[in-house]
């Protein structure tokens, strides 16, 4: 059987930037271990699969796998499906539209599609749980993960700890720029330390010159990833919590998050969170996808 695919990077507005996706459009009738095997082979941080919505009024039914698990939730996948989709609309002659509704294993993705003279060109996704705040770990710990010292710290605003809103991460704060190009994951450490809070990746940041602006990397050898080059689930988890943290109860913030600079694929994620009566009520991730490769799959039967 032959599957047409649409690769796209995603979180970028140039080739070979940002976080590289395969949509698989021809989903319908693979089993899971084939979209598994399909993922493995692609080798990408995340697969996304389309399958026809249970419900009408959504868009479609969109699975997420790794090359070693299937996730209930992604940033990326959610953007860079998007964009696939609208641009196949677009061509086969749909009238525009400008929001989707994805289901997924973490629930309803509302997308709301960014278009540049009528082109769709990115989106914003808006994630499907409220923020979750889980497990700590010592700094001690959190340092063997990224290979610093347990100096490269910041625990002012918010231990190192497990955080979601649809994936969980492990989101340690560090103290300098250079803190964060030199981290490198352990896997020892990560296999010790991820797996019993629940997690299998590492998500370090670090706070830049301008307000809400933040540098992240994103380690998850545990998921056959060694970096992440932009992770939007991470991100929304990150700024809910910063948000959550801000004096202000009733406040709409933006947030500017670069990363992917220090493994050569320069990425950036735009931010907005929602925050009344001192909760924070919805989290968005914006941002651009260009349109890479295209082609047939031959999936046996």
């Amino acid at each position: 059987m032959n599957r047409r695919y649409v690769t796209v990077d995603v979180f970028t507005e140039r080739p070979f930037g940002g976080n590289p996706l395969a949509v698989i459009l021809d989903a319908e009738g693979l089993t899971t271990a084939q979209m598994q095997s399909i993922a493995t082979e692609f080798n990408y941080s995340e697969t996304t699969f389309v399958l026809p919505a249970r419900e009408l009024d959504h868009t479609a039914h969109v699975r997420i796998f790794t090359p070693r698990i299937e996730v209930p939730f992604a940033g990326h996948p959610n953007v860079g499906t998007a964009v696939v989709l609208a641009l196949e609309f677009d061509a086969n002659g749909r009238a525009p539209i400008d929001q989707f509704v994805f289901e997924e294993a973490a629930g309803l993705v509302s997308i709301r599609l960014l278009r540049d003279g009528g082109v769709v060109v990115g989106a914003q996704l808006t994630a499907p749980e409220r923020l979750s705040i889980r497990s700590s770990v010592s700094v001690d710990d959190a340092a063997a993960c990224l290979t610093l010292a347990s100096n490269d710290i910041v625990v002012a605003v918010h231990p190192p700890r497990v955080l979601s809103v649809g994936l969980p991460f492990l989101v340690v704060e560090v103290t300098s720029r250079e803190a964060l190009r030199q981290a490198k994951p352990d896997l020892s450490a990560h296999e010790r330390i991820l797996p019993p809070i629940g997690t299998d990746a590492v998500y370090a940041y670090v706070r830049g010159p301008g307000l809400r602006e933040l540098h992240a990397r994103n380690f998850s050898p545990l998921d056959a990833t060694i970096e992440d080059p932009a992770t939007g689930s991470a991100t929304a988890a990150t700024i809910a919590l910063l948000a959550s943290l801000h004096p202000e109860r009733d406040v709409e913030l933006s947030w500017r998050v670069e990363q992917g600079v220090d493994m050569g694929r320069s990425s950036l994620l735009l931010g907005r969170t929602e925050k009344r009566d001192g909760i924070v009520t919805a989290v968005h991730v914006a941002g651009h996808a260009v349109p890479i490769m295209r082609g047939l799959l031959h999936v046996p039967p």
